[in-house]
């Protein structure tokens, strides 16, 4: 499905990464089953080998050159889809210590599958973000929570700040156009700080990933329900 592996180790080099033979063999079931199950089921709009090689695969994994992940790293991916940025993530970085959240029960479903045939050892949730984070045992446990969605920063910052324990970090992987400043009030009102802006490119498109770190607990008020949130942003 994906190109060749020369093709791809040069486009992994292209971008800084180092690509092995096994995450290739496993990038490449990923494509496959992507592909394959998106005729059933709409997970991407991307189905060309190329498209899933960058868009999917290496923009998720430069999460990892761009931002600092510890080792054995706890993570969330809030709103997780098809699994990007994290599980091309687990696959690239396997210490990493995997959540997976959706609201949809179909894309869950489609990850358990996918872990199965890749034996990733994953936690998988079906539900709302904004439940799941006032539960204690999800509740300020995560070393980082990441995103990569249109939502505006400050419902995203809402929905996945809580997830983080104090010390741990925010990734949102954004668009290029979006005023970050304009969340920068619902950031510091969940116990976090912007602290760094990286902005890359994926050959023309450009690419942006918002590190917010955890300074101080998201106080209890937060997560609000849903229409609260939609209704009046912070």
């Amino acid at each position: 499905m994906l190109p060749d592996f020369e093709l791809c180790c040069s486009e992994f080099e292209h971008f800084g990464l180092t690509l092995s033979e096994d995450i290739y063999r496993k990038l490449d079931i990923y494509a496959e089953f992507l592909v394959e199950y998106n005729n059933n089921v709409n997970l991407t709009a991307i189905t060309d080998p190329e498209g899933i090689l960058v868009k999917h695969f290496i923009d998720s994994i430069l999460l990892s050159k761009y931002a600092d992940i510890p080792q054995n790293s706890r993570l969330i991916d809030v709103g997780t889809g098809a699994g990007f940025p994290s599980v091309p993530l687990k696959i690239y970085r396997n210490d990493i210590q995997l959540t997976l959240l959706d609201s949809l029960n179909k894309r869950i479903f489609f990850l358990q599958q996918l872990c199965d045939k890749l034996g990733i050892d994953a936690e998988f949730i079906h539900g709302r973000a904004e439940n799941f984070s006032k539960l204690p045992e999800y509740r300020e446990v995560f070393d980082v929570s990441c995103a990569r969605a249109v939502a505006n920063m400050s419902l995203l910052s809402e929905l996945c700040i809580p997830f983080v324990k104090v010390g741990g970090q925010f990734l949102s992987m954004k668009g290029p156009s979006e005023d970050i400043s304009s969340g920068e009030n619902a950031v510091e009102l969940l116990g976090g700080h912007i602290e760094q802006i990286i902005d890359y490119e994926l050959h023309d498109d450009k690419r942006r990933i918002v590190a917010i770190k955890k300074i101080s607990q998201t106080t209890t008020k937060y997560p609000r329900n849903s229409a609260q949130i939609k209704k009046k942003p912070l």
